[in-house]
């Protein structure tokens, strides 16, 4: 089952565990958080998720669970107060990779909670609710009781909808979390400027309509219409032929796909199943073969980390714009 699906979400359960945060020496303070230490605007308060915290000063010692909370973290020039890093879904960004390389990484997938515990973190970010998952013992409670404040990406939570407003406010809370307020605004300015220019080139074409293939044989598990997957679609160009299904992930029949006719599918490309691989099981089904984007081999493809809540959204919607409308794009 996919770590992105509502199943993933449990409550958090109790651990008798006890750690006490170790603050670093002053002498050694990472240097992102020199110039967060000196900025006002402490203690600050925020609720994520369901859950309060008031932070009295920055975060110093971080492990990020999931490729776009710790693009995010990068993005901020926050490499120096990260001590560990887990779950890639595909390569960092190659503006990210000496950062990224800097980072011990405590484990290829989801780390224990002794493993998190080992690199004595005072705040761990998570991507996706499993992050969190209390069964695995990473419950954002239990680690509440061990001293380390928690967050988790607001996409596993936000009922707004609104997308592209909830990834500004996630980049606005982290930068406000640590410190750097005036890092956070100049991205989200950059952004909102990447988004009109992308608007402007489309204006006024048709929408095309879209399904997205994420993985499934027996059902195919798709973007829905909540969540930043569905903004993509619709700020590319595109219509996505399932946004009446209530969450960003989902299950929807081989029928539906081929009774919505959709001209262009996305691809989903990470995991051990090539693009490739994807491309001849939707090509080589005879249920598929009448459906629109089948007939014509149109197919746009996204790593998976432009398709979650992160810095790489903007440039995102541009690249599968062009895909979609490659002649509006490239005139």
């Amino acid at each position: 089952m996919s770590r992105r699906t509502p199943a993933l979400i449990a409550a958090a359960v109790l651990l008798p565990l006890a750690l006490t945060a170790c603050s670093t020496p002053e002498g050694d303070e990472p240097t992102g958080n020199k110039a967060a230490a000196k900025s006002d605007g402490f203690p600050y308060t925020v609720t994520n998720c369901g859950v309060t915290t008031t932070f009295k000063a920055p975060p110093k010692r971080v492990v990020t669970m999931n490729q776009h909370v710790t693009e995010i973290m990068l993005e901020l020039g926050l490499t120096k107060s990260l001590v560990g890093t887990a779950y890639l879904d595909d390569k960092v960004l190659p503006k990210y990779a000496k950062d990224y390389a800097s980072v011990p990484v405590i484990a290829k997938e989801y780390p224990s909670y002794e493993q998190v515990l080992a690199t004595n973190p005072d705040f761990v970010y998570g991507g996706y609710a499993s992050a969190f998952a209390a069964g695995d013992g990473r419950g954002r409670e239990a680690l509440k009781k061990s001293g380390i404040e928690t967050r988790l990406n607001t996409e596993s939570c936000a009922k707004a909808d609104t997308p592209m407003e909830t990834l500004y406010e996630e980049v606005r809370e982290v930068g406000r979390t640590f410190g750097v307020t005036d890092r956070a605004e100049a991205w989200i300015k950059q952004a909102e400027a990447d988004n009109a220019a992308t608007a402007k080139k489309l204006k006024n074409l048709k929408a095309l309509p879209v399904f997205v293939y994420d993985s499934g044989e027996k059902t195919a598990f798709t973007a829905g219409g909540k969540g930043i997957g569905n903004e993509l679609i619709k700020r590319a160009g595109g219509t996505n032929v399932f946004a009446d299904l209530d969450k960003s992930f989902g299950d929807a029949s081989w029928e539906n796909v081929v009774a919505r006719k959709p001209e262009a599918i996305v691809i989903y490309d990470y995991g051990s199943t090539t693009v490739e691989q994807k491309k001849k099981r939707l090509l080589s089904d005879p249920a598929l073969a009448d459906v629109p984007a089948i007939k014509n081999k149109r197919f746009a493809v996204m790593p998976l980390s432009d398709a979650v809540l992160g810095v790489r959204v903007p440039a995102a919607v541009e690249k599968l714009a062009a895909q979609l409308h490659p002649a509006a794009t490239t005139s």
